[in-house]
């Protein structure tokens, strides 16, 4: 009689379920990685539905699937039939600044909680900017606070199409692409969250003085980048979007704001 082999070991970890993929997923896999790695570039066009269709050897309802779920990530436009085929947009602030909108309208989120973000994520962006800053940085940082003082306060958008970009600027300048992109994303959910509201509150000198206001403030900031003082630039953002928010924001998040206003351990 064979003598018994010894029994193995088994597993304790249980395994899971493996759920099938669906053909449509598949596509939109292949498509993405494509637009990622830089293959499609924003402005670029994908084949006709035809042609994909051929290409992927899936039917159309397949291939129109995979169309919406990439539409919907922001990374395509399209439109059914389009004979050029749909639009490749690429990874874009637009697109992380809507999604960061809706968060903030939404039951798991707040305007509070999206302010007080923006307030330490730019500070971040002033630490490493007054680092790392260039000549060409101040000099284009420079020319954004003269424009926003000419713009003043006749020109309300113009103002702050150049405040924005002097955000950008600022963030760009740290030399980090995924701060920058968070930055200008959480900037820009900001101000369509709540500049329209702000804009309609004040009267006209209101909004004038917060105007000049600004100006200031974005000058100081600027000062404190030539002389290399990122803890300084930092305390002035956050003040000065406090000030400018904390008013419009429901009574309950202002503890959150001024939170974000201490200071760092060692700063």
């Amino acid at each position: 009689m064979p003598a018994e082999s010894p029994e193995r070991p088994t597993a304790r970890a249980a395994f899971r379920p493996v759920r099938p993929v669906r053909a449509y997923q598949r596509v939109a896999e292949q498509i993405e990685e494509r637009v990622l790695g830089g293959d499609l570039p924003p402005g670029s066009r994908l084949p006709g539905e035809r042609e994909l269709m051929r290409q992927f050897d899936v039917g159309r309802s397949t291939v129109r699937e995979a169309l919406r779920v990439l539409q919907s990530s922001g990374l395509i436009r399209s439109r059914p039939g389009d004979p050029l085929g749909a639009e490749v947009l690429g990874v874009s602030p637009d697109t992380l600044s809507h999604a960061l909108g809706r968060l903030a309208r939404s039951h798991l989120s707040g305007l509070g909680e999206l302010i007080q973000f923006r307030m330490l994520l730019d500070a971040e962006s002033y630490r490493l900017a007054a680092r790392l800053h260039s000549e060409d940085d101040l000099r284009r940082l420079t020319e954004l606070v003269d424009e926003m003082a000419r713009l003043a306060p006749g020109d309300p958008h113009g103002f702050s199409e150049a405040d924005g970009e002097f955000h950008r600027t600022v963030a760009e300048a740290g030399g980090n692409a995924l701060l920058a992109l968070c930055a200008r994303a959480v900037h820009d959910a900001v101000v369509d969250a709540i500049e329209s509201k702000l804009a309609r509150a004040e009267d006209t000198g209101e909004a004038a003085d917060a105007m000049r206001r600004s100006v200031t403030h974005h000058r100081d900031i600027l000062a404190a980048l030539r002389a290399g003082d990122g803890a300084r630039a930092a305390r002035l953002g956050r003040q000065a979007l406090h000030d400018h928010y904390a008013p419009h924001v429901p009574s309950e998040d202002r503890p959150r704001l001024r939170a974000a206003l201490e200071e760092e351990p060692g700063t």
